[in-house]
C-alpha cells in the first residue's frame, strides 16, 4: 500500500515514522508513507497557499489551486483522495477495514480557517475522528493512517487485530500478565485454567459485558443479547 498525506507541516510527522509498528512495516516495505508539503505545489511566488474568505470573517481559508494541484499529481487509477474535516463521515474500525483494500490512499491535511468549499468536488471521501476541533489534519491522518496500516498483512499477526475493541461493534475483553495475584486484585480463574474453549467463552462474555456499561451505543448495532 502506498499513502500519501498532504499536509503544511511536514516536520509533525518525524516520530509518527520513526517509531513502532509504522517504523517496522515501512522498513519492511509492506508500506510506503510520503509526507508532501503542498505549498511546492503553489503557483504564487512566495508559496501561498491560503487567503482571506470572500465575504468576510475571521482566519485564513486553504486555496484550491495548491491542493487541487497536488492531488492531480498524485493520484491513479487505484487512489482514494481523503479530505480530514469536521462534515466528514466518522471514523470507524469498519471504515479503516475498507480503506485498507485499497492500493493507494491520499490525504489531505487541511488547517487554518478550512478550506475552499470547491476543494470537496476532487476528492471521493471525507472522514472526522470526532465531534472536536483541532488546529489541522495532521493527527487524523495519523490515526487513520496507523489504524490501516496495522491491518496490513504481515504488519502485526492477525490474531493481534481480530479481536480489537470495536470488531462487531464491541469493546475488547479484559487482559491480564504477571503477577497473578497484584495486592489482593488477582486474576480471573478461568484464565488459569487451560480450557482455551471456556476461555473463549469468557472473553466473549466480558466483551458483551464491557460493552453494554461503557458503551452501550455500540450494542444498538450489535446482535448479542
Amino acid at each position: 500500500m502506498k499513502i500519501d498525506i498532504l499536509t503544511l507541516f511536514p516536520n509533525m510527522f518525524n516520530g509518527f515514522l520513526s517509531e513502532s509498528i509504522i517504523k517496522r512495516a515501512i522498513n519492511d516495505k509492506l508500506v510506503e508513507i510520503n509526507i508532501i508539503d503542498f505549498r511546492k505545489y503553489s503557483p504564487f511566488k512566495h508559496n501561498q497557499v491560503d487567503d482571506t474568505p470572500y465575504g468576510g470573517g475571521a482566519g485564513m481559508v486553504l486555496m484550491c489551486e495548491p491542493v487541487v494541484r497536488a492531488i492531480e499529481d498524485l493520484k491513479t487509477d487505484d487512489s482514494l483522495v481523503i479530505l480530514t474535516c469536521p462534515q466528514g463521515k466518522v471514523y470507524k474500525q469498519s471504515v479503516a477495514k475498507d480503506l485498507k483494500k485499497y492500493k493507494h490512499l491520499i490525504i489531505v491535511c487541511g488547517h487554518y480557517e478550512g478550506y475552499d468549499e470547491r476543494i470537496r468536488n476532487f476528492v471521493d471521501l471525507e472522514l472526522s475522528i470526532g465531534d472536536y476541533i483541532l488546529t489541522g489534519g495532521e493527527i487524523p491522518a495519523m490515526a487513520i493512517t496507523d489504524s490501516v496500516v496495522r491491518l496490513i498483512d504481515g504488519v502485526i499477526k492477525k490474531d493481534s487485530y481480530e479481536d480489537d475493541s470495536f470488531t462487531d461493534n464491541l469493546l475488547d475483553y479484559p487482559t491480564y500478565t504477571k503477577p497473578v495475584d497484584f495486592r489482593g486484585l488477582k486474576v480471573p480463574d478461568i484464565l488459569l485454567s487451560g480450557n482455551h474453549q471456556k476461555i473463549d467463552e469468557y472473553r466473549r462474555l466480558e466483551q458483551i459485558k464491557k460493552t453494554k456499561e461503557k458503551r452501550p451505543d455500540l450494542m444498538e448495532n450489535n446482535n448479542e443479547d
